[in-house]
């Protein structure tokens, strides 16, 4: 699994420790220095069943500083994808990534069913 994160949110911290505390193995992804591709982008939103809007990062300086939240009601998913391709602060974190879910944000009752965790 892949665990993308930037370190210093306080919600990947959160999110690490937990994974750490239930012994679920992951390898940890930097957003900003590994920025997801378009490719990793697309494949991921289509394996997780939530609209586009759920991979951005709504409270990032970035989404504020580019008015996104004007601006992406009238986008194309493709303008989109290219955007949160563009930087990977732009992208919504923590991500957990396996071949058979993409959990994004973290929500422990969700992470904690998906991962099939009592």
């Amino acid at each position: 699994m892949i665990f993308l994160c930037y370190p210093k949110c306080t919600t990947c911290q959160k999110a690490m420790k937990w994974l750490e505390a239930k012994g679920i193995a992951f390898d940890e992804r930097h957003i900003k220095d590994s920025n997801p591709t378009l490719e990793e982008l697309r494949a991921w939103h289509k394996k997780s069943g939530l609209p586009l809007k759920k991979f951005f990062n709504t409270s990032g300086l970035m989404y504020k500083e580019l008015n996104l939240k004007d601006k992406l009601p009238t986008m194309s998913e493709e303008e989109q994808y290219n955007l949160l391709a563009s930087d990977g602060m732009l992208v919504k974190r923590p991500m957990l990534i396996s071949d058979d879910f993409v959990l994004v944000g973290f929500h422990e009752d969700e992470w904690k069913a998906v991962l099939k965790i009592k």
